[in-house]
């Protein structure tokens, strides 16, 4: 079910309808949870069997943690919880991908492996991070253990960010569950206005720039130079507007409902540096990672290359959650390595050049042309059409060309709405309501209804 679709509309009237007669918090809570597990058997009703294995798993792990205070069964305890969340995560996401790589190695052995026929669950990398994170902070005893198994199944299955995210930590979302929130005016119409401007960017954005993008990477062996450049800053675009529009969506949607789920996109393409880039773009994930990874590989604590190797690690890591394949690799290790020469080259974060206007325009060049190339390999089917793109970005050559006026005028517009933000004087769009707020709103929504797309577009994140 997706958030730009008739069957949400009708069906998120349906729980805010509920939710504005009953005034009960455990009649609340069991409705919202009923609603988040539809909401995904929506989709395929097989594989909420795996949300319900985690929810059990950890939440049992999790009392038992609260019980014992012997080190090696706490540790066991951990064990437990990791190898059944990771490992329904490495059998339906990775398992193919593991045999395809050693395929050729066992062909030199006689041996021919194939694959298995095995569908990837929707939002499966998402709530499972989620779920891990309250057990490792259960472990680690930086959270009380939730005792109400509904409060807990809840915060797993909460149906805004269940699928794509934000991954919300337990510490910021168990305490909201104990007392029922009073659905109120100015939440609604804060949750409306966020939801509004993360359907526009999904719907009149994202799926058009997604018609041009998606032509160009189809051919993107018969385009010519200029068209391909186009092409490539047009998924720039398109997967930040798509997946930040599905997160303004599931912030709007919880708000209406009462509930926060944090922030997790700002402005990422005004960085001027990968640590900065990774401060705005899906920050309930690079926290996740910086938190439960980076950080007890044992961060910047170390020698200078010990910190290079966690950098280039947790990259990778990152690379591969986001997709089976050795492009995601690849991008991640791009990513890893942008980190890596910032702190090798320009050392620390607050010693850098880039705090002066000059060098940090430089350090915007360097983090988006790294970035920019990124999403090839993001978007690429595989390593050899990622070069082949590569090359056609900088071998000039002809072939088709196609200057489409739409992408050319969403990028141009991007420009100017980032440079607008740089200088902090866009209050009056984004963060203020005025006595136009309602017109603005309007349009977004007459763009929406008018330039709906008539084929299915699914969110990017999706697939992860």
């Amino acid at each position: 079910m997706l958030f730009s679709s008739l069957e949400f509309v009708i069906f998120f009237s349906c729980v805010l309808g509920f939710l504005f007669v009953v005034r009960s918090n455990p009649v609340r809570k069991l409705f919202l949870l009923a609603a988040s597990y539809y909401f995904y058997a929506y989709w395929d009703y097989r594989f909420l069997s795996l949300i319900l294995l985690s929810t059990a798993t950890d939440y049992m792990v999790g009392r038992a943690l609260g019980r014992t205070r012997d080190v090696v069964k706490r540790k066991w305890l951990l064990a437990a919880s990791l190898m059944v969340n990771l490992g329904l995560l490495g059998y339906f996401k990775y398992c193919n991908f593991f045999i395809e790589t050693a395929a050729p190695l066992l062909l030199g052995l006689g041996l021919h492996a194939g694959t298995l026929d095995i569908i990837l669950p929707v939002g499966i990398s998402f709530y499972t991070f989620q779920t891990l994170s309250y057990t490792i902070d259960v472990y680690r005893r930086r959270m009380p253990v939730c005792e109400n198994p509904l409060d807990f199944a809840l915060f797993v299955a909460f149906f805004p960010q269940l699928v794509a995210g934000p991954i919300v930590r337990a510490t910021h979302f168990l305490p909201q569950l104990r007392q029922a929130t009073r659905l109120n005016s100015e939440d609604l119409y804060e949750g409306f206005r966020r939801f509004t401007f993360g359907l526009a960017k999904k719907v009149f954005l994202a799926d058009r720039l997604a018609v041009y993008v998606d032509f160009v990477f189809a051919n993107h062996a018969l385009v010519d130079t200029p068209t391909m450049w186009l092409g490539v800053l047009g998924y720039t675009l398109q997967i930040y507007f798509d997946f930040s529009g599905y997160s303004d969506m599931a912030i709007g949607v919880a708000r209406m409902m009462g509930y926060d789920l944090g922030e997790n996109f700002n402005f990422p393409y005004l960085s001027r540096s990968f640590s900065e880039f990774w401060r705005r773009w899906h920050i309930s994930l690079s926290s996740w990672v910086r938190d439960y990874l980076y950080i007890p590989l044992g961060g910047n604590r170390g020698t200078r290359l010990r910190t290079c190797v966690n950098l280039l690690v947790t990259m990778l890591v990152m690379g591969l959650w986001h997709g089976a394949a050795w492009t995601f690799v690849v991008w991640g290790g791009l990513h890893g390595f942008g980190l890596v020469v910032e702190r090798v080259v320009l050392g620390r974060e607050k010693n850098r050049p880039s705090r002066t206007p000059a060098g940090g325009l430089l350090g915007w060049g360097y983090t988006m042309f790294i970035t920019v190339l990124g999403w090839v390999f993001f978007r690429a089917q595989g390593l050899a059409e990622a070069w082949v793109i590569l090359e056609k970005l900088f071998v000039s050559g002809g072939g088709i060309s196609w200057l489409h006026p739409f992408v050319i005028a969403v990028i141009a517009a991007t420009v100017v709405m980032h440079g607008v933000r740089a200088t902090a004087r866009m209050d009056w769009l984004f963060e203020k309501r005025s006595w136009y707020t309602p017109a603005i709103l309007l349009s977004l929504l007459w763009l929406t209804v008018v330039f709906y797309p008539t084929r299915f577009t699914p969110f990017i994140y999706f697939q992860f």
